[in-house]
Parts: structure tokens; C-alpha cells; sequence
């Protein structure tokens, strides 16, 4: 699993030493920000977390990823259309606010959205509620997809249970998603990036 990873970090810690900064989150993780990227003209690699109602899971994914990420990452989330929540999940709200992590999207899309001839194309896409697959489209582009499977926290009906599920899903999403920022995206074959977005999905 994730075979390269840490050999891949070890290359990205011996680059350009003097070029990086450390963004601190308020649960004292840190991820590592390779300003030197930027000089390289490394292009944003475009991912979309798909959810059934787009309120908390997708959310959470979307919203850590730009907080850590956004360096390398352009996320988006999007749920099924005929499912979508009315407005973010409260826990989702709570979630992201406790861990000081702007929230990235203005509220629940479909994912008609990013299956329209004009819709900016994905490289990956990783839906996090294993339901939700048989429904999914033809996404344009032929995007790396992955299954990161999650308990659906918006279905909880106490609100105690979802606040804590929810803090608990971000957790567990931060540390996959740290993991895939440290990925060489832009030098690996698509087959290897495959592999190891779904690797991701079975930790």
C-alpha cells in the first residue's frame, strides 16, 4: 500500500529546503507547503468528492483538502441530484470551525454540475458513500475515481452523535488526504495513481 510514499517523501524533504513553510493547524498537525512548486509551473490538479446529499462528508473532504492542499489541489464536492441537502450540515459546520478550516463551498451542488459539456474536467474523483456508485455518471475526462467509504453522519439523528461522528470523519479524512498531498502527482502514470488513490481508501 502506498508503496512510494515514503521514499517520495524523503525526495521532497531533501528539495529546496528554504523553500518551504509549515501551516500549522489547531490540532497541531502540519502540513508542508512546497512554495517551490509554484516556480516549477505545476499545474493544480483538479478533484471532486462525491456524497449522496453533499452536506457533510464531501464537504469536510473538499474543505480540509483546500485548507492543506489548495497548493496543489482545486476540490470541489457534489452529491446526487435528487438527494442534495437544503443547506451544510450543522455538525459539518461545527466540524470545520472547531479545526479552524474555512469552509470551501457555498452550499450542496449536483453533480450535474461536472458532467455538462462547459463543466472543467477532473483528474480524480473520490465519492465517499459507497451507495451512491452504482448512480454515478460518466464523469468527462476519464478521471482517476477511488472509493474512501464513510459512515453517512447527516443520517444520525442525534445531534451529540453526528457532532462527534462528524469531528471524527474530518480526522480520519485529514490524515488520508495528507497522504495524498505528499503523492507525486505530477510524475506517476495514471495506473499508479490508481493504485494508490485506492489504496488511500482502504486505511
Amino acid at each position: 500500500m502506498l508503496r512510494y510514499v515514503a521514499a517520495h517523501r524523503s525526495r521532497l524533504f531533501a528539495e529546496n529546503v528554504t523553500s518551504r513553510t509549515a501551516v500549522s493547524w489547531s490540532n497541531g498537525v502540519h502540513a508542508i507547503v512546497h512554495q517551490d512548486r509554484y516556480s516549477r509551473g505545476e499545474v493544480l490538479k483538479r478533484i471532486l468528492f462525491v456524497s449522496r446529499r453533499n452536506s457533510l462528508r464531501s464537504v469536510l473532504a473538499q474543505s480540509c483538502l483546500m485548507r492543506i492542499g489548495g497548493h496543489l489541489f482545486a476540490a470541489e464536492s457534489c452529491g446526487q441530484p435528487g438527494q442534495l441537502a437544503k443547506a451544510i450540515h450543522p455538525a459539518a459546520l461545527a466540524s470545520l470551525e472547531n479545526a479552524r478550516i474555512p469552509l470551501a463551498t457555498a452550499g450542496p451542488r449536483p453533480w450535474t454540475d461536472f458532467t455538462r459539456t462547459s463543466a472543467p474536467r477532473m483528474d480524480f474523483v473520490v465519492t465517499l458513500d459507497e451507495k451512491v456508485l452504482t448512480s454515478e455518471p460518466s464523469w468527462p475526462g476519464q478521471p482517476i475515481s477511488a472509493l474512501w467509504s464513510f459512515e453517512d453522519v447527516a443520517a444520525v439523528d442525534d445531534p451529540a452523535r453526528a457532532s462527534h461522528a462528524a469531528m471524527q470523519t474530518l480526522f480520519a479524512l485529514q490524515r488520508r488526504l495528507e497522504l495524498l498531498i505528499n503523492l507525486p502527482l505530477q510524475h506517476s502514470d495514471a495506473s499508479a495513481l490508481r493504485s494508490d488513490l485506492r489504496d488511500l481508501g482502504r486505511m
